[in-house]
């Protein structure tokens, strides 16, 4: 089984491809979409929908997993957040590939073994479930949790 996590954002998204095999996890690519700040807002949701879609053309993955949305303080952030969000989901939608969700909690849970992980120890237990990937940036790993949660947590 070949798993797409997503870490969407408008900013930068990140992506991780992995093969889960039983309970044998492989990395495959993973790497980050910026986009333009000073870019228009559609051209920047245009730009995260067609990045993404070439990378389910390249890696053709069996299914994605996306990170639920959580409520920031500032709901600006919320709503940018939610617009790029949508953008990785027409994506995947496009290629008609099965999409689930998973809380950032339970990412950390199941990467780490508790929910209150910080970004330090998750980056850490990737270098232990995935030896000798090279990781793009935080977006990529933080997608790269993604992607492991959902092959651990064996939905579908």
């Amino acid at each position: 089984m070949v798993i797409l996590g997503l870490d969407p954002s408008l900013s930068c998204t990140g992506w991780g491809v992995i093969r889960s095999e039983g309970t044998r996890l492989s990395h495959i690519a993973n790497g980050e979409v910026a986009t333009d700040p000073k870019a228009p807002l559609p051209e920047r949701l245009l730009h995260l929908l067609d990045a993404v879609y070439a990378v389910i053309g390249q890696y053709a993955p069996d299914r994605a997993a996306v990170e639920e949305v959580f409520v920031n303080k500032n709901p600006q952030s919320t709503l940018k957040l939610a617009q790029a969000r949508g953008a990785v989901l027409a994506a995947c939608g496009r290629a008609a590939l099965p999409v689930s969700e998973h809380a950032a909690r339970s990412v950390k849970k199941s990467v780490v073994g508790t929910g209150g992980a910080e970004k330090a120890q998750v980056q850490a237990m990737l270098k232990v479930l995935l030896p000798g990937a090279a990781i793009a940036g935080a977006d990529a790993a933080d997608a790269l949790a993604v992607a492991i949660a959902d092959a651990h947590l064996g939905e579908r």
